[in-house]
């Protein structure tokens, strides 16, 4: 990929899927958003390194949070990195956030090549009846992306030296909902999934996260 291209994808998700039709007297329905720079859950020569939410926000609160970057363990590093949510006036819940330099060399111990991601957003947002989820992800080492990202797209990386299993397995756009569909959308912009079918490491890590639920208050 030229150095400096960005590839911009929106996915939406299709609205009015619903199950269960509201009671007439239902109390009103407050949509939640939640973003987050990453998440890391990875074991590789016997290192185990967790982290459920990097510079998490929410639209009830903390609606903004940020991260001057860090190490994780053998996983990777993460740049100067944030994240804003917000409720507007009118209901709609807004969840973003913004990644920059991400690397990673963990997959060079075994043949495989160090993967970075100069910068990445995950953007979603509530309708009525619905979630929109919006990508965004600049120049990228390690890996071919393609000009246009459609929904999970999936990047396999083979296994060195006669290995069939794959080392990793990255989606692109990773879409995630519910089913049946309830209106709420997962969005994020890579997952990568170490050794998928089993191999000397395991795990995900996974940039730019953005969550909505336009019912997400309702559920008990």
């Amino acid at each position: 990929m030229p150095k400096g291209r960005k590839i911009i994808t929106v996915a939406t998700l299709c609205a009015g899927l619903v199950a269960v039709p509201l009671p007439a007297q239902a109390a009103p329905i407050t949509a939640t958003a939640s973003g987050s720079v990453g998440s890391v859950d990875v074991t590789a020569d016997g290192q185990h390194v967790q982290v459920e939410s990097i510079a998490p926000c929410t639209a009830d609160g903390p609606v903004r949070a940020g991260t001057m970057g860090g190490v994780y363990g053998n996983a990777g590093v993460f740049g100067n990195s944030d994240t804003a949510c917000a409720r507007q006036p009118d209901g709609v819940a807004i969840g973003q956030s913004s990644g920059r330099r991400f690397k990673t060399t963990l997959l060079q111990a075994y043949g495989g090549p160090v993967i970075t991601v100069r910068t990445f957003v995950a953007r979603c947002a509530t309708t009525g009846t619905g979630s929109d989820g919006y990508i965004e992800i600049g120049e990228v080492t390690g890996m071919t992306v393609p000009a246009n990202i459609p929904a999970n797209y999936t990047i396999t990386i083979p296994g060195a030296g006669g290995e069939t299993r794959p080392m990793a397995k990255v989606v692109l756009n990773e879409l995630i909902t519910p089913r049946p569909p309830d209106g709420s959308l997962t969005t994020n912009t890579v997952h990568i999934k170490l050794f998928p079918d089993g191999g000397p490491a395991e795990g995900d890590i996974i940039l730019g996260t953005a969550k909505c639920d336009p019912f997400g208050q309702k559920r008990d």
